[in-house]
Formats: structure tokens, sequence, C-alpha cells
């Protein structure tokens, strides 16, 4: 019998998921099926409870439902729970209870270290955005000399700094900042809208790393990291690096990123 999973999102269309998914399986010889669901706004939970009552084993959850997710849960992984974290992308379903847990950060800090060749130890990073794409990534960051979160408004960064333990950290408006910094991670949703943030140049340090978690164009964030110095690189590792992780959970192996995000690459072409 093949064993169903999905993503879980809304809007969905776009979503890679189902390609890297059946990549993996493929790799790896598990007879599994997964699709891309669309979720009503208001209605995320009768979702995932009829995803349960038809069998399915697991499923990942995207835009906007990860902080929904983390309160359904009857369980959480000790990342899930992690300082910061409070959004879930990876469920699985242990006999009808709902596990909860968040490949984000790990993915992330898996595409910077090992494909980009990137340390995050004994860096200053800075964050762009305090919404669920910064929350899911902050556990990964432990061992980072300091974090700066920024935000269009200073509040929402304040109450995720205040999540942070174990590192150095601080709040910011965009327009404050004024320093440079190691590593740049744009975790806000400008990029969809081509919205240019309101950033100085003197953010991008030397041999700085500004990482967008879009992928798939270049946003204007990436085009002024480029022009100010920077090496730049786009989120396609990320999502292929967290959807492995999930994989893991569900399947108890761990596929090769590298061909599928290879593939990925060529399929969606270069900006």
């Amino acid at each position: 019998m093949v064993d169903k999973y999905a993503v879980i999102g809304n809007p969905i269309a776009h979503s890679k998921s189902p390609l890297i998914h059946r990549a993996f399986a493929a790799q790896t010889g598990d007879d599994i099926s997964y699709e891309a669901i669309l979720a009503p706004l208001d209605g995320f939970e009768a979702t995932v409870r009829e995803l349960i009552a038809q069998g399915y084993k697991g499923a990942n959850v995207t835009v906007p439902f990860k902080f929904e997710a983390f309160h359904l849960c009857d369980s959480l992984s000790t990342r899930a729970k992690t300082a910061g974290a409070g959004a879930v992308n990876t469920l699985v379903n242990i006999n009808g209870s709902i596990h909860g847990d968040n490949t984000d950060g790990v993915g992330l800090r898996n595409d910077i270290e090992q494909n980009l060749d990137f340390e995050i130890a004994n860096k200053h990073i800075l964050i762009l955005g305090a919404g669920g794409a910064a929350h899911g990534i902050l556990n990964s960051l432990i061992g980072a000399s300091s974090i700066t979160i920024a935000n269009r408004t200073y509040e929402r960064a304040l109450e995720l700094v205040m999540a942070l333990r174990n590192c150095e950290a601080k709040a910011s408006t965009f327009e404050a900042l004024e320093r440079p910094y190691d590593l740049i991670i744009n975790a806000t949703s400008a990029g969809l809208s081509d919205t240019v943030l309101p950033i100085p140049n003197i953010i991008f340090g030397e041999n700085c790393l500004a990482y967008d978690m879009m992928y798939g164009r270049e946003t204007p964030f990436m085009k002024q990291a480029r022009e100010a110095g920077a090496q730049v690189a786009d989120g396609l590792g990320m999502l292929v690096e967290q959807a492995a992780e999930a994989f893991q959970i569900w399947r108890g192996v761990r596929p090769n990123t590298l061909p599928v995000i290879a593939m990925l690459s060529t399929l969606i072409g270069k900006y």
C-alpha cells in the first residue's frame, strides 16, 4: 500500500515540494505519493483532520499555516519547542496523534554550511523580518557571535529577540541598522512583490553572505547585496535540505540532496 504525504498551504500551486519528494522517493526506492493541497485560510485544522482520516502519514506545512500548525500539534520535537520557533512545518501522523517538527532551521544551516561552505559559528548575523520564516530558523543559528533581528515594526523584532537564549541578540528597525554583518538572511516576503527594503548598504560587510530565503528569482535584496559586493544566494538549497530532513523523519532514510538541487536549478532556470 502506498504511503500518502502532502504539503498544505495557501497559495500552493507554485510549490516544488511534490517534485522534491518524488525525486527523493525515486532515489531511495520508497513507495509514496505526495501532493500539494490548498487549504482554505480558515480551514487548516479541518484539512489536517481530513488527511488523517484518509490515512496520510505526514504533511509539510507552508505559508500561512506554520504558526497554526504549531498550536494544532499534540506533541512537538525539541527543535520545534526551541526558543524562537513557535512554528511547525512538518507533521507526523502517529496513530491519529499529530506530532510537529520544524526542519527549516536545519535546512538553512545545512545549505549555508555544507552547500555554500560558509561557517555560521562566531559570525555576526542579521535577520531581516520577524514573521514565521524568521521564527523557524532561529534554532539553527546557535554559535553565532551575535544576532540582530530587524523588522518594519520594532516591537515584533523585540518579541523574537526575547525568545532567544545563549546568544547576544538585539532588535532594530530596518532604517536604524548602522553596522556591517557577516551573514544577512532575508526572511521577509518582500521579494514576492519586488519591494525594496529600506536597508543601508553599510550592512553588507567584507566577505558577507547575503541569503534570501526566497528562490527562483533575483529579489531587490539580492540585487542590492550583489551591487554592494556581497556573496549572494537564494533559498533553493534550503528548500531541498529542509525537505530531506522531513523525508528522513517520515521514512528513516536521508536522501542525497545535491542532485535534486541541480535538477530544480535546471528546471527553474537562472535569473
